[in-house]
Formats: C-alpha cells, sequence, structure tokens
C-alpha cells in the first residue's frame, strides 16, 4: 500500500469520524441543557416555596431538597447568581424578580399539567405529583398557553392550589385547617396538602377532596369527627391539619335529599340537581353533552350482572354510564306520585 492510499484512508476515516460524532455531539449537549434546566428549575420552586413561607432558602436545604452534594449545590447557585437568578444573602438565598417570574412559569407548567392529567386522563391523585414533576421542565410558554385554553383557564390545580397566570400573578389562598374549624359550622374543603405522601393517602382514602362541603361535628383529643356528606368519620388531627377549609357560600351547600346517580334503584326516575364540582375537563363535557343538567329527568333501566355499568333513560336514549361516572351526578329521587310533574 502506497503513501498516498494510507493518507486517502486516514483522511476517509477522519471525515467519517466527524460524521458519526457531529449527532453525538448534539444529542450531548441537549441532554446537558435539559439536566441544566431540570436542576435550575428545581431550585427556583425549592427558594419560592421557603419565600411563600417567609423563610430563606439556604444552601443546605437546597442540598437535601435536591440531593445534590454541597459542592454541587454551590456550583449551581454560583451560575444562577452570575444569570441573574438569585441573590445570595448573608441570612439565606431570595428570587431576583427574573427568577421569580421564572419560578412562577415552572409552578404553572406543574399545576396545569397536574390539572390535564385528572381531568383527560382521569389519572389517581396520588399519581399526579410525581407525574407532573417530570413534565413541568419540558413544557414552553407557548405550550403552557395552549394547555391553559384547552382546559378552559382553570383556577386551581386538582389539589385546590392556585394556579400562576401567564404574566405571574398567583391568587393566596386564604382558609383555616380544618383542625381550627368551629363545631357544627359547615366548610368547603379549599385545599389538601399532597405530602407528606403517607398523610395525602389518608386524606384521599377517606374521600376528601377539594370544593366538598364538610362539617366538624365533634373535636376529641385523638380525632375529629366529621360529616361528609352523608357519611360521619373519624379523621385524626395529622389528616386534618392538612386540609385547608374556608366559609360556605349559598351555592355550595347540596339538598339533604340528594343522592349520587349510582344509588338510584332499578326502574326509579330522579331530577339532576347537579354534577359534583370535582367532576372536571373530559368527563364533565362528557355528561352534560348526554344532557345531564339541572331539572333533567333520568331512569335507571338497566342493571348489569356485576353492577357497572348501568343503564338510564336520558332524554330518550338509553345510555350505560359506570359507577364513577354517576357517582359525580346528584339526583333528587322523584316519588311515582311526582314522577309525571317534571318533564323530559
Amino acid at each position: 500500500m502506497t503513501g498516498l492510499e494510507i493518507l486517502l484512508i486516514v483522511l476517509l476515516a477522519g471525515a467519517a469520524l466527524m460524521v458519526l460524532r457531529t449527532p453525538l455531539l448534539q444529542v450531548w449537549k441537549r441532554i446537558k441543557a435539559k439536566r441544566e434546566r431540570t436542576r435550575t428549575e428545581d431550585a427556583l420552586k425549592h427558594i419560592l416555596s421557603w419565600q411563600h413561607n417567609s423563610k430563606l432558602a439556604t444552601q443546605e436545604s437546597l442540598t437535601g431538597a435536591l440531593l445534590f452534594s454541597p459542592a454541587n449545590v454551590l456550583q449551581l447557585t454560583t451560575r444562577m447568581q452570575a444569570s441573574g437568578l438569585i441573590r445570595i444573602l448573608r441570612t439565606g438565598i431570595a428570587l431576583s424578580p427574573l427568577g421569580e417570574q421564572q419560578a412562577l412559569q415552572v409552578v404553572r407548567a406543574h399545576r396545569l399539567w397536574e390539572r390535564h392529567l385528572s381531568d383527560e386522563a382521569n389519572m389517581p391523585m396520588e399519581r399526579l405529583h410525581q407525574a407532573a414533576e417530570k413534565a413541568e421542565h419540558s413544557l414552553t410558554r407557548e405550550e403552557l398557553a395552549q394547555l391553559d385554553a384547552h382546559l378552559g383557564h382553570p383556577l386551581h390545580d386538582p389539589h385546590g392550589d392556585p394556579i400562576p397566570s401567564a404574566d405571574g400573578n398567583m391568587a393566596v389562598l386564604e382558609g383555616a385547617s380544618l383542625n381550627e374549624w368551629p363545631e357544627g359550622k359547615l366548610a368547603r374543603i379549599m385545599h389538601i396538602e399532597d405530602e407528606p405522601d403517607v398523610v395525602f393517602r389518608e386524606i384521599l382514602s377517606a374521600n376528601l377532596q377539594p370544593l366538598q362541603v364538610v362539617q366538624v361535628l365533634s373535636s376529641k383529643p385523638d380525632h375529629l369527627t366529621i360529616l361528609n356528606g352523608n357519611h360521619r368519620q373519624h379523621i385524626s388531627h395529622i389528616v386534618a391539619a392538612n386540609i385547608q377549609v374556608t366559609d360556605v357560600q349559598e351555592d355550595d351547600v347540596r339538598p339533604t335529599d340528594a343522592v349520587p346517580l349510582s344509588q338510584l334503584p332499578l326502574g326509579s326516575k330522579g331530577e339532576v340537581i347537579e354534577l359534583g364540582p370535582e367532576c372536571h375537563g373530559f368527563t364533565r363535557r362528557r355528561l352534560l353533552d348526554l344532557g345531564l343538567t339541572p331539572g333533567t329527568m333520568v331512569q335507571a333501566v338497566m342493571d348489569n350482572t356485576f353492577k357497572d355499568p348501568r343503564a338510564f333513560l336520558i332524554r330518550g336514549a338509553t345510555i350505560a354510564l359506570r359507577s364513577d361516572q354517576s357517582e359525580y351526578i346528584w339526583i333528587r329521587q322523584k316519588s311515582p306520585a311526582s314522577e309525571q310533574e317534571v318533564t323530559q
């Protein structure tokens, strides 16, 4: 093999290597940029959370929250300060106006995505937070605006937390712990904490959600007794501390004779009173499209062997509804004498 042939082979091999390296380099740069964005945005959220609790985050609190080494946290905060996102003070770390604006956009992405997963994907509440944690870093402002419009510009996420607006404004939650609520007074749940996870799961197992109306019947040293709909429940004070409530408005009070459509006996009729406030998004739109609006007469006409789904006569059409759907529909059962008085 001549020297010229060897040189040609070397040149061709070098060119091939450059062709291969270029896409790999681009992929590596994208991965690195995404990782840095995620770390920065997680840090911004942590600092914002502390500021909302009237505290300043520290290098130590970031180390614990992000599960980084102190050296990595120092490197991260140094870079964030150079970018104008934070101010490192003697007493802690504060967001700059730019940093606060970016932090609120991350919170907006997280809470809109939780709303989407709850309303459109029907994801269980206990899985929303972790799923939104992954998605919040990949959405652009334009995608957030589209998602917001698609969801109908919701004001709160499924936990009752306010969703920041596109311009960075966020409402302040004003409520009281259920532990502090007077006995005998009705209360509307406005927010439930999703941390710690073990307490959050207890709240969900008690079927307590934002917008529900409850009443504290008694407070004992080890528990509260509350009335949730027609059910008496005992909940611990630890659980009650993670539930924020507010005054009930007149429209929030459901009639005492209201029952979910799922409880309507076969052959009986009922008049729709409302769709429960916890019914959102696609499910709510579908039920409204079926004509399940206040005043509509519904009759249970067929039971499945396994009780799910059941068939109902709605505005002249027979519709099958699952139990989880009919639980959202509140009706007033009609007596045989009064059924003829209400037209479909």
